[in-house]
């Protein structure tokens, strides 16, 4: 099912979308992972928001709100310079402390 997922300003359409939690030096931190597309037309905005690694996330239909990192991210090889190209983004984002 597919879920919005606001990441500073800028809303994305989520999928695969899993909350979890890690434990570090004996503190709790929520984890966030999740699919979505990226297009040719979005992809400098979204790559430029992810190169910030500094976010305020919010999953309104989880009710969670929280500041994040990037902890994992990776792409479908795809050209996204080339019109009419989209590519898959998986990315994991973990709650800062």
């Amino acid at each position: 099912m597919d879920q919005t997922i606001i990441i500073n300003d800028m809303e994305i359409n989520a999928f695969n979308v899993q909350v979890g939690s890690t434990r570090k030096n004996g503190v709790t931190r929520i984890t966030l992972s999740f699919d979505f597309e990226v297009t040719h037309a979005a992809y400098h905005d979204v790559t430029t928001l992810l190169y910030k690694n500094d976010f305020r996330v919010k999953v309104p239909e989880k009710n969670l709100e929280f500041p994040a990192a990037i902890s994992s991210y990776s792409t479908s090889v795809v050209n996204l310079y080339e019109p009419g190209a989209v590519g898959n983004f998986n990315l994991e984002l973990t709650e800062k402390e």
